[in-house]
């Protein structure tokens, strides 16, 4: 799930800038092309370690939304108890979503961003952080909008649930989430974390 950022420059200007070449290439392009010499097993669970961690938590998002989203499209009524517990499992299912991405974003992304281009925020707004950051925000759009109609129902504001409404308010963010739960975890996959820290750096990442 990948994005970087690839400043560019003259020669002058790549000898003052930190993360730029004399020739102007960005060193994390740079980085990126060098060819590696394989990893050892032990290495290679080293260094994968975040992404297997990552998609631990990935699929118990995977796993609820496709029984949410079944349950949706199914074109089942749902009434008393189980119409109340299906309203309280989404909902569930959104403050764990969003709470783990607070959590990314304040304790994982900040530690990774030092030397990972693919986790840094935009200095000035939102458009220029790097696509993972972007996608967070593209999902919590379609989560806020699902959980004011879930809220509605809840309260009786809404009369009934139209599970049709929610399979759409689902789909408007599907997509983008499960592109999301994958690509963070290449991201973090052993080949590209390698490219970026050392064996007992990424020892010492929080996860």
């Amino acid at each position: 799930m990948s994005s970087s950022q690839s400043p560019t420059g003259s020669a002058t200007a790549g000898a003052s800038d930190p993360e730029t070449t004399t020739s102007g290439t960005s060193r994390s392009a740079a980085v990126q092309s060098e060819p590696l010499p394989p990893l050892s097993p032990a290495d290679f669970r080293v260094y994968n370690r975040l992404a297997e961690k990552m998609d631990f938590f990935h699929d118990n998002f995977r796993r609820t939304w496709t029984t949410l989203h079944t349950t949706a499209t199914s074109n089942t009524r749902l009434h008393g108890k189980a119409l109340r517990s299906f309203i309280d499992q989404s909902l569930y299912f959104l403050q764990m979503l969003k709470a783990h991405h607070d959590i990314e974003e304040t304790y994982v992304f900040p530690v990774l961003a030092r030397k990972m281009p693919q986790f840094r925020t935009g200095e000035k707004s939102d458009d220029a952080a790097a696509e993972l950051l972007r996608q967070h925000r593209e999902i919590h759009r379609g989560m806020d909008a699902l959980e004011t109609y879930l809220r509605a129902c809840r309260s009786g504001e809404e009369e009934g649930l139209d599970m049709a409404r929610v399979r759409e308010l689902m789909d408007s963010w599907g997509t983008v989430l499960w592109r999301h739960l994958d690509q963070e975890v290449e991201t973090l996959g052993a080949e590209n974390m390698r490219r970026y820290w050392t064996l007992e750096e990424v020892r010492r990442l929080p996860m």
